[in-house]
């Protein structure tokens, strides 16, 4: 928790206790799947676990983080702090509304459970964390392609660097200028005394620009001027570093690590056509696989050699290393935008109500992985986990996932390619 928000403070104790309890126990639950498969604990103990496990995590999503979240939204606003705990609880009961009105539209599970059910937080709760997993996972799929890959990179050379930094040294000089200008003019007026006298709002802004004497300066414009400059200076102070980044890049490419990388975009971007392909199928379709990838996968390779091979041995070690796999990658990953988001948006005043709602997303986002990741299994590991879950229609969220992954990867190639495109022509403007 320290380590990851390092930079800003989070003095409320509370804020890291929720965020530490949801971080615990969103990895318990991937244990748990290992556990599953592994064998370790009988069932009934592994099944105590998974009911305790999400209850408690549920309790946290949707009753603890919204009302703290609340709370420290209505505690910043300073007419309101009297009665924060009353605003706080109209802020908790509209998120109630709206989270409970978010299960309408969605056939996401059986009618004849009870309001109070476990299945009627976690299909809900499973719709927001699979949106925001087939979101990532499409912008990700095409993006990783696109920054490793040395194919993408414009062709950056020191010219163009220098002539850049020319550009952004002569308006800085613009600046510096029109700024004397603006001194000069003001010590003139003052030592006449026409600052005192100087009449205020838009039409005595009109008034002195219709009286101005000859020869003086006209300090309304020249701001102007120099507020545009000052824009355009940010501007290619952006685009001087990004060509400095990019050059590095190039750099970085020529060597082995580079080309490692290289190689691993070329693989990802293969592996992005065919998930957008086989969520294409699925959409057109209506299909959703029966069996998990890997007994599949192995079922076919010994049919196609005809070789004897023990799949349902080979299946469980092979799906064990997988699952393993996902589960790392997706924590890692999901830390590391957590961590890049919390940093762009995060002030001293509002660290508490970030940390808390990146808190919120990483709980959905783990309880949804849970939901998905069952289908990568053996169908003998997944029996408690669907007892656990309830009567959800899994099938329901898969298609999700694969309709929202489609939008997010096909719009990430569209924003990337006009990006992409549009660079080169603005580092050639003059």
């Amino acid at each position: 928790m320290r380590q990851l928000f390092k930079d800003y403070e989070v003095r409320q104790y509370v804020v890291q206790v929720i965020f530490s309890v949801t971080f615990a126990f969103s990895c318990t639950m991937f244990e748990l799947i290992i556990f599953e498969i592994l064998g370790v604990l009988n069932s009934s103990s592994r099944y105590f676990h998974w009911k305790m496990n999400l209850c408690v995590i549920l309790l946290i999503l949707v009753f603890l983080v919204p009302f703290y979240i609340s709370y420290f939204v209505v505690s910043n606003i300073r007419l309101l702090h009297k009665q924060r705990v009353l605003f706080s609880c109209v802020l908790w009961l509209t998120f109630m509304y709206f989270f409970w009105k978010l299960g309408d539209p969605f056939p996401i599970l059986s009618p004849k459970h009870g309001i109070l059910s476990i299945e009627q937080l976690i299909s809900r709760v499973g719709v927001i964390g699979v949106t925001l997993m087939a979101l990532l996972s499409g912008f990700g799929a095409v993006n990783c392609p696109y920054t490793y890959m040395s194919y993408f990179l414009r062709n950056v050379t020191e010219t163009d660097i220098l002539a850049l930094e020319r550009r952004l040294l002569q308006t800085m000089d613009m600046i510096i200028s029109k700024k004397k200008r603006m001194a000069m003019a003001r010590r003139t007026m003052f030592q006449k005394g026409e600052v005192h006298n100087k009449p205020s709002g838009f039409w005595g802004m009109i008034k002195s620009v219709a009286s101005s004497a000859p020869g003086s300066e006209n300090l309304t414009l020249i701001q102007q001027e120099v507020d545009a400059l000052e824009e355009l200076s940010r501007q290619l102070f952006l685009e001087t570093v990004d060509l400095y980044g990019t050059k590095e890049r190039i750099e970085y490419s020529k060597t082995f690590k580079g080309k490692y990388f290289n190689f691993l975009g070329y693989f990802f971007s293969i592996y992005c056509v065919w998930k957008i392909f086989m969520a294409t199928i699925n959409i057109v379709f209506d299909r959703v696989g029966k069996t998990d990838p890997v007994t599949r996968g192995i079922e076919i390779t010994v049919n196609y050699l005809g070789i004897q091979f023990d799949v349902k041995f080979w299946s469980q070690h092979i799906s064990f290393i997988l699952v393993g796999i996902i589960i790392v990658t997706s924590i890692r990953g999901l830390l590391i935008t957590l961590t890049k988001f919390f940093y762009a948006i995060s002030s001293s005043k509002s660290s508490n109500v970030i940390v808390l709602l990146l808190a919120q997303i990483m709980g959905m986002y783990f309880v949804s992985s849970v939901l998905l990741i069952r289908m990568s299994m053996p169908l003998e590991y997944r029996t408690i986990i669907t007892e656990v879950l309830g009567e959800l229609q899994f099938n329901f969220y898969h298609r999700w996932f694969d309709v929202i992954f489609l939008v997010s990867a096909l719009s990430s190639i569209l924003f990337l390619y006009l990006a992409h495109k549009q660079a080169p022509e603005k580092h050639m403007t003059p």
